[in-house]
């Protein structure tokens, strides 16, 4: 009687031991590392965060003028031969993305259970220009002569240099930030790092200024 005592007292503790032993496996989950967290953003490689399409129309008028000088003075006179205009519709698409190939961990910052996730500067791009010469119009008196095709393209460059200047208005770069955020989260949530805890930022708040040196100029018609 007593040796069976002493057998069940064996397996109890034995039971409880290996309980013991598999809470403390549970629980020892090895803490997110850094360096981790930096090899999987670059992973990502390039990201397209936000893209639009712009439509502009860029209209232009003008008249003859007669040019010519007087003793010396200058003078310019419009002739009665009416005004010549035209409309020009372009269409564009203007995409924004990050390249990860760029993210070191110098675009980590660790403070305390903080993390700030710098992102790498933002790069737009105008993939493409389209004419539609269909819907190009035009007024041209009798007495004048039609747009020849240089005066058209330099009008049509014109547009792309206008859509250039709308960009600041599309405020791109805080969109391409905040997809770029909501990329990157899950990945980061599944690493184990506490979302709570991670700010993800530019280096700077861009301002239009800024934004020439960001544009890749791919643009095709």
């Amino acid at each position: 009687m007593k040796h069976s005592r002493y057998l069940l007292t064996m397996l109890l503790i034995a039971f409880l031991c290996a309980c013991t032993s598999e809470g403390e496996q549970e629980t020892a989950k090895p803490e997110p590392q850094l360096p981790d967290l930096v090899m999987q953003i670059q992973k990502q490689s390039r990201l397209y965060s936000t893209e639009c399409h712009v439509h502009k129309i860029i209209s232009h008028n003008d008249s003859q003028q007669l040019l010519g000088s007087i003793l010396g003075q200058q003078f310019s006179i419009d002739l009665p031969l009416g005004k010549r205009s035209v409309a020009i519709p372009i269409d564009a698409t203007v995409k924004a993305y990050i390249d990860f190939g760029e993210f070191t961990d110098n675009n980590v910052r660790r403070r305390g259970d903080q993390i700030e996730i710098i992102l790498p500067d933002p790069k737009l791009e105008i993939t493409s220009t389209r004419i539609n010469h269909d819907e190009v119009k035009q007024y041209v008196p009798l007495l004048r002569k039609n747009f020849t095709d240089e005066e058209l393209t330099k009008l049509e460059h014109a547009g792309r240099e206008a859509i250039v200047k709308d960009l600041p208005r599309l405020n791109l770069t805080e969109t391409a930030r905040q997809n770029a955020a909501r990329a990157l989260i899950p990945m980061i949530a599944q690493m184990g790092f506490p979302t709570d805890n991670v700010t993800i930022t530019f280096r700077k708040q861009f301002t239009p200024t800024d934004l020439p040196a960001l544009l890749l100029h791919t643009d095709k018609e």
